[in-house]
């Protein structure tokens, strides 16, 4: 099992890498809360229809049920200002919440959305919200933000929407497979590619500004740890030791990188200083010891490692010391990624019949399994801590799916092929 960790799990199929994520939610909060979002007033010519991204977003949820347009048009006209709102034909459709709004064109291509959220029964408005986009492309984004600050305010969660999500794909050419990493929005759209090559590209790590992505690739025949700036394309060779090069991860002040190397025994734990490159060895054992990841505080690194016999995971504090053995739970507990709020840490569970994802409390050290496997990988946190991305294997191969941490909402993402190692970027967009 750990070699199957530290080469990477090299069993991606193909897959059309441009082709967007097919979102689904095949599960969903006990009570989905009923909204309206009305068509915004909008110029002919838009970039994106907004009002309907927003209703996307919120249905892809699982907490909210958006009214469908064909249900609005008994409404003459739809709303767009306040003293249009008519709270009890809305209540009569069983809405409970409202949303309408404007959108203006700007010079250039951007524009300005103001929205405004209402609450039916209480008959009140709850909100206003503004969002803008400087040109065509950021369209899309606007929207998100829209649908940003509704979740929130109707949650207590921030949302996620406004987010990106890299994963690893492969297809075969020629003969041969090419592996390609690509960044998208959290919703699947605007793929865009990072870095392909005809080797494998393993471990995406996200940079805690969002600006870069730390990555291990096999060209010329070793892994390196490249770390590349996807908004420009710009990248360093960061590593390339005799060995293991591999599972990069970033310190929560973006100054360090901690990784496993093998070029002096066994692979090994690393703390990597990146503007001096000077490194300190973390662990010294027998044992493998690989996947780290960094606490919210940057205080406590997690990794996994057979020391015991099996592959488990354990904690030690980054200044080094006494590494503590934290999972007992199952056969195996492999990939852990730590939330970014700090209090849970994902990993991957195997009982004996199936790997599942587990969440384990930092505090009390229980264990939940928030997935049905059998054959569940490569957990990570969206920024808001509230839902884990992972890859399960699906009717036609392995896709991404998400699952909120308390097992209650859940998605599949749907691609042609296989797709792997998803990596959620936090809320700084590059």
């Amino acid at each position: 099992m750990l070699k199957r960790l530290l080469t990477g799990c090299l069993l991606i199929a193909s897959l059309a890498a441009q082709a967007d994520l097919d979102i689904t939610v095949v599960g969903g909060s006990k009570r989905a809360q009923p909204i309206a979002v009305v068509p915004f007033q909008q110029a002919p010519g838009g970039a994106v229809d907004v009002a309907q991204i927003v209703a996307a977003d919120l249905d892809r949820s699982g907490q909210f049920l958006s009214l469908a347009r064909a249900d609005m048009k008994g409404f003459d006209p739809l709303p767009v200002t306040e003293p249009q709102v008519d709270y009890r034909t809305w209540r009569a459709l069983g809405q409970e919440a409202l949303v309408i709004g404007q959108v203006q064109i700007l010079p250039g291509g951007g524009a300005k959305t103001t929205a405004e959220l209402y609450d039916v029964f209480r008959t009140q408005k709850i909100m206003t919200i503004e969002a803008t986009a400087t040109r065509a492309t950021e369209w899309r984004s606007m929207a998100h933000k829209v649908a940003d600050q509704i979740y929130e305010k109707l949650t207590g969660t921030k949302g996620i929407f406004d987010t990106r999500i890299a994963y690893i794909t492969s297809i075969q050419t020629g003969g041969r497979r090419q592996f390609k990493l690509i960044w998208a929005d959290a919703d699947g759209e605007n793929p865009r590619e990072i870095a392909r090559s005809f080797e494998p590209l393993l471990s995406p790590s996200w940079s805690p500004d969002g600006r870069r992505i730390a990555y291990v690739t096999f060209e010329d025949g070793r892994s390196k740890i490249i770390i590349q700036t996807p908004a420009t394309g710009e990248y360093v060779t960061f590593l390339g030791e005799k060995g293991i090069n591999s599972a990069p991860s970033w310190t929560p002040d973006g100054t360090k990188l901690v990784v496993t190397l093998s070029f002096q025994k066994n692979a090994d734990i690393y703390v990597i200083d990146l503007a001096t490159k000077s490194r300190r060895r973390l662990t010294d054992s027998f044992a493998i010891d690989t996947s780290p990841t960094v606490s919210a505080d940057g205080r406590t690194v997690a990794f996994l490692s057979d020391r015991s016999g099996t592959a488990q995971i354990y904690t030690m504090s980054i200044d080094g010391g006494e590494a503590k053995r934290l999972t007992f739970e199952g056969r195996r507990n492999e990939q852990p990624r730590f939330s970014p709020d700090g209090k849970t840490l994902a990993l991957v569970n195997y009982n004996g019949s199936g790997y599942r994802i587990g969440l384990v409390d930092i505090a009390t050290g229980v264990m939940r399994l928030v997935s049905d496997g059998p054959l569940d990988e490569g957990p990570s946190f969206a920024p808001n801590s509230a839902v884990v991305i992972y890859t399960r294997q699906g009717s036609s191969g392995a896709e991404l799916a998400t699952v909120s941490t308390d097992g209650s909402i859940r998605q599949r993402l749907r691609h042609t092929g296989d797709v792997r190692e998803p990596a959620w970027a936090p809320y700084t967009k590059p």
